[in-house]
């Protein structure tokens, strides 16, 4: 059976406006489903009768569908490596290759969604099925799926100012993101309609605009309503840990933290991020009226699918306005196994022998975003059963577990860390979690209700394990009361973890790269590994080469030996040679032992944890 679809060619850089085939035919026309198959027979893709099966299965398919969309709902497997099912976004890019254009894949995380959606009206995209995703200087690249009609373009060259340079992008994703982006931009657009100069009173550098009539932009604005919930379901599906929208002069950036890597989003005109700001505010029970100082709030979002998500609000007073950061929290994060938040088996049974102490002090460190809330939350879920009473102190609430009796430092009515934990005392509690350990009232505390028999988790900002010990006694704490209560101190961070779909399997054995092996894992010794994978990038990554985060861990227990060289001047030096005499290997080390399993590269563990 002949195809029309031209044989395989190299792709160019950009292709000619009008495609030779089209040329040829004379006549505009769309891919049929006929032709798709008959190529993907010529190119080797799957064999004559799983082609005749598919036609058979769907001639009576919706004259709407594309036929790549209706192959991979037939979920033929390829003949050709990578041997898995044809997904539409492979064949999209085989496709490409056919028409020789080049092939565009749509990240809404890496596209102008404002400049793109300028080039033309939303029912022009629809009606002709492309999407404009970048422009740059004088040239426009248009995405569409059909390389066969091109009068688009003689149109769109008589109109615009651009030079229009065609790529291939899968039907899928341009029916969506047509919807998506154009929808969000006149949402933005009517919004800023409705804007007036009072909702910039806050900004220090726009005070000379004061003077400009207007109103300010309402908070329960429908289209303010449709932005903020854009925002949250955009956030969900890509993954992110934390929202940001940063007010700057004239406009508001929006940015998504994704494995622990911002990455800007969208920019809203100044105002309506300030009504943006004011519509998260109401939902979050905060105070929209004052803008001048800090403020914390939560918020329980439900998916269409029924999950619900809890959100941290903080805002911060800046030059150009409140800059307002979103936490994400997965609730599923309270169930996860510690084997899948990264522990080792050492590590498992270390941290399971230090919380089953019936009293002490055992402290989580490293800095903010570094997992330790998700380590203590899955602890306290494991230790939460009928037998015992576990009471929380925290500022703020991260996430709100029934099984807890949990409770919120309130600073404006003197209820702090301290005035907390001397309130829980007398709630007849078995373990105590305290939020954070920032001051010596609050360290006095601690040690106090780990005296009385109480188990005390707490966390501190600290590099490493054994420089908690050293800023406990900075804050005032007495040496022999820190021995004679604290059990154990943990240190951890995140790590990006390879992704599962692209990682390859290279020989490690260049001299430069051995040479900081042995130096990551001073003082310890260790063999390197004969290989280990390195980041590739594909689709399912965004091209990062890494999906999702896992932590590295460093737990120092206290040893009758280790205690005896705690006073009030302890040598942190000989503090860490001691622990690490004692087994205590450091985050390097157990970043190490990751990347030789093939969890995560040397590189990303230099980023994230400090020399030992």
């Amino acid at each position: 059976m002949a195809t029309s679809l031209p044989a395989s060619a190299p792709k160019t850089a950009f292709a000619v406006p009008v495609l030779e085939s089209v040329k040829r035919n004379k006549s505009e026309r769309r891919v049929t489903l006929p032709e798709v198959l008959a190529a993907l027979v010529e190119d080797g893709f799957i064999p004559q009768l799983e082609s005749d099966r598919a036609l058979k299965d769907w001639r009576t398919a919706p004259s709407d569908a594309h036929p790549l969309m209706i192959v991979s709902l037939s979920k033929l497997k390829s003949l050709k490596a990578p041997l898995r099912n044809l997904d539409v976004e492979r064949l999209t890019e085989w496709m490409a290759g056919r028409v020789e254009l080049p092939y565009f894949h749509i990240d809404p995380l890496k596209i102008d969604m404002r400049a793109v959606t300028d080039v033309m009206s939303s029912d022009y995209a629809s009606r002709r099925n492309i999407l404009p995703v970048e422009v740059r200087g004088k040239d426009v690249v248009i995405a569409t799926s059909e390389p066969f009609m091109s009068a688009w373009q003689r149109e769109l060259g008589d109109m615009l100012k651009f030079n229009i340079k065609v790529v291939i992008a899968n039907p899928q994703d341009i029916a969506r993101y047509v919807g998506e982006f154009y929808n969000l931009a006149r949402s933005v657009k009517r919004a800023e309609k409705s804007e007036g100069g009072a909702g910039r009173i806050n900004d220090f550098e726009q005070l000379v605009e004061l003077g400009k009539a207007g109103r300010t932009l309402d908070a329960n604005d429908h289209h303010i309503v449709t932005l903020v919930d854009w925002l949250w379901q955009y956030a969900f599906d890509q993954r992110a840990s934390d929202i940001h929208v940063e007010p700057r002069r004239d406009v508001a950036i929006v940015r998504f933290r994704i494995d622990g890597v911002l990455h800007q989003v969208y920019q809203v005109p100044a105002t309506v991020a300030v009504a943006m700001t004011s519509r998260i505010k109401i939902l979050g029970r905060m105070d929209v009226v004052e803008k001048r100082r800090p403020q914390d709030g939560r918020i329980k979002t439900r998916m269409p699918d029924g999950q619900e998500i809890e959100l941290r609000l903080s805002t911060l007073p800046t030059a150009h306005g409140e800059k307002l950061v979103m936490r994400i929290f997965d609730p599923d994060v309270l169930i996860r196994d510690f084997s899948e938040l990264g522990f080792s088996p050492e590590d498992y049974e270390k941290w399971q022998g230090l919380i089953g102490n019936p009293g002490g002090i055992v402290l989580v460190t490293g800095p903010t975003g570094s997992g330790k809330t998700t380590t203590l939350y899955s602890t306290l879920k494991q230790l939460a059963t009928p037998e015992v009473n576990i009471c929380t102190i925290e500022d703020p609430i991260e996430m709100i577990e029934g099984s807890l009796n949990q409770m919120q430092v309130q600073p404006q009515i003197d209820l702090g860390f301290a005035a907390g934990v001397r309130a829980l005392m007398r709630q007849d509690p078995d373990i105590i979690m305290i939020g954070e350990i920032r001051d010596l009232e609050t360290a006095e505390m601690a040690i106090q209700s780990a005296l009385t028999g109480h188990l005390v988790l707490s966390t501190l900002h600290t590099n490493d394990a054994p420089a908690a010990i050293a800023r406990l006694l900075d804050l005032g704490a007495p040496a022999y009361l820190l021995t004679s209560t604290l059990l154990g101190v943990m240190a951890q961070r995140l790590v990006r973890t390879l992704c599962s779909h692209c990682k390859e399997k290279v020989p490690f054995d260049d001299p430069v790269q051995v040479k900081i092996w042995h130096e990551t894992v001073s003082p310890w010794k260790g063999d390197a590994p004969t290989h280990v994978y390195k980041p590739i990038g594909c689709l399912e990554c965004r091209n990062t080469g890494y999906m999702g985060r896992i932590g590295i861990y460093e737990i120092l227990l206290m040893t009758p030996e280790l205690k005896k060289l705690i006073t009030d001047r302890t040598d942190l030096g000989a503090a860490r040679a001691e622990a690490y005499r004692s087994g205590m290997k450091p985050l390097r080390v157990s970043g190490a032992m990751k990347v030789a399993q093939g969890i995560t590269t040397l590189e990303e563990v230099l980023r994230v944890a400090p020399a030992a």
